[in-house]
């Protein structure tokens, strides 16, 4: 068996685990990612886009969102609109509907492990986030929040950086 057909064989055999518990495309757009965060911080995963990230499985009403990055990377929330007002509420709600966000830093070279993740609180995260969109010229951003930001806002809730 090439290699190919090996990294194959993995994926569907991990999809056929994901299917078993309700995650119908593991290889949507952040998915594995989020999968990843949610067993370090012991959250459950939500098995579709727009809904938040992940939840609280001891009080499903808890609900998470996350966001990633590459070492010198910024985490980004795409298409959030500045205007009209029912617009940009509603793009607002992806950071308001949750109790917290985190945002994991991942390795590079290894972009599968975790360095750090932040805990940063709602209302913390939603004053930049209103901040950056108010400056913007454009009705449709993209919100770019760096890890240095997080370092000044928020809390490290996982630090696995060796040396």
């Amino acid at each position: 068996m090439n290699y190919i057909s090996q990294i194959v064989e993995y994926i569907r055999k991990a999809q056929e685990l994901a299917s078993k518990h309700g995650i119908r495309n593991l290889l949507q757009p952040g998915m594995v990612k989020e999968l990843i965060i949610a067993d370090i911080l012991g959250h459950e995963v939500h098995r579709t886009k727009h809904e938040p990230d992940a939840w609280d499985p001891n009080d499903p009403s808890k609900k998470f969102e996350y966001l990633t990055c590459f070492e010198r990377g910024t985490f980004q929330l795409d298409r959030m609109f500045k205007s009209p007002a029912g617009k940009r509420a509603k793009s607002l709600e992806r950071i308001t509907r949750n109790l917290s966000i985190y945002c994991a830093v991942f390795e590079e070279k290894s972009p599968l492990n975790v360095i750090k993740i932040y805990k940063i609180g709602v209302q913390v995260f939603l004053r930049e986030v209103e901040r950056q969109l108010d400056a913007s010229r454009n009705q449709i951003s993209h919100v770019g929040i760096t890890v240095r930001w997080c370092e000044k806002n928020g809390e490290v809730v996982y630090n696995n950086k060796t040396g």
